[in-house]
């Protein structure tokens, strides 16, 4: 099993700075630190208050379209949390918690076709990822814990065998993903498909029933358990086929070139027809539910932000 370590950087004295080290791990130009400099440094500030007041480690929810840079955020924050401030802070990603290829594959023949696709509400592992966060949070914790990964690019979950192992006694964890924060529609909000996709595949609605019951069963009792939520914006569901677009190129270099399990673009587009109903429905309502909230513009460029210390009930 892998040892990974809780923080995303450790730099040892005579080494790169740690930000020279994040930039270099993460494939990055030096302009990122400007930006994100001049944009996270306060929330990294207010979370670190926000962990010295707190008697138990922080859970911190990121939510963002595909594309929108929620990893590389949580990455950043991770590194500057443990420079800066000592703190033993962990990202994770909603996506290590899909479901099996298998258990997709039953869910498809035995309650819908569509939900043999990875992505939406329903298709992840929630008791897994409960246990896991379980376990991290612990106030007590002393022992590693297995944190699973998925591969994209095989479409399943790695191994047991190739997990990461954190070391217990965490101070924060981000947890990023495309739908967290999203809640059930109403029933008269279901009834019209939305795209394509919805039209031809699922015209009886019975899909997107499943993954709306799932949203209120897995994922209500989640948000509860999370302290702060943080927003990357999207201006609008359109800009999601160019910006995964990117991230499907990078899957495809960090392959080696061989595109072995990758998309191509009309592969693409149809898949990002899976996000948009929830996706919509996020940008339209979460903005006001979040405490820290960023707006982009189409090319990720953050044009606003806005803080709330107390969020309405």
């Amino acid at each position: 099993m892998h040892r990974a370590p809780v923080k995303e950087t450790t730099i040892n004295s005579g080494q790169a700075s740690w930000q020279e080290a994040f930039l270099a791990r993460h494939d990055l130009e030096s302009s990122y630190l400007l930006h994100a400099q001049k944009w996270f440094d306060s929330l990294a500030g207010s979370l670190s208050a926000h962990c010295n007041g707190a008697f138990a480690p922080l859970l911190v929810a990121v939510n963002g379209c595909q594309g929108s840079g929620k990893t590389t955020l949580c990455a950043y924050l991770c590194a500057l949390l443990e420079a800066q401030y000592g703190l033993r802070a962990l990202s994770l990603s909603l996506d290590d918690f899909y479901l099996t290829r298998a258990q997709r594959e039953a869910l498809g023949a035995g309650v819908h076709p569509l939900l043999g696709t990875r992505g939406v509400p329903g298709t992840h592992d929630m008791a897994l990822l409960c246990n896991t966060l379980d376990a991290l949070l612990a106030p007590d914790c002393d022992t590693p814990v297995p944190v699973p990964r998925f591969d994209k690019a095989r479409d399943d979950r790695r191994p047991r065998k190739e997990w990461d192992e954190v070391a217990g006694g965490v101070d924060l964890i981000l947890l990023e993903g495309w739908c967290l924060g999203a809640r059930p529609q109403s029933a008269g909000e279901l009834v019209q498909p939305i795209n394509e996709l919805e039209r031809d595949e699922d015209s009886d609605g019975r899909w997107r029933n499943y993954v709306n019951a799932a949203l209120r069963r897995d994922f209500l009792p989640l948000y509860e358990r999370v302290d702060e939520w943080v927003m990357l914006q999207a201006p609008s569901f359109a800009c999601v086929h160019n910006w995964r677009l990117e991230q499907e190129q990078k899957l495809r270099r960090q392959n080696a070139g061989t595109g072995e399990g990758l998309m191509t673009e009309a592969q693409l587009a149809r898949f990002i027809q899976y996000y948009q109903r929830l996706t919509g429905h996020c940008l339209k309502r979460l903005p006001a539910r979040v405490n820290y909230l960023y707006t982009l513009d189409e090319q990720r460029q953050i044009t606003a932000f806005k803080h709330r210390a107390a969020l309405a009930s």
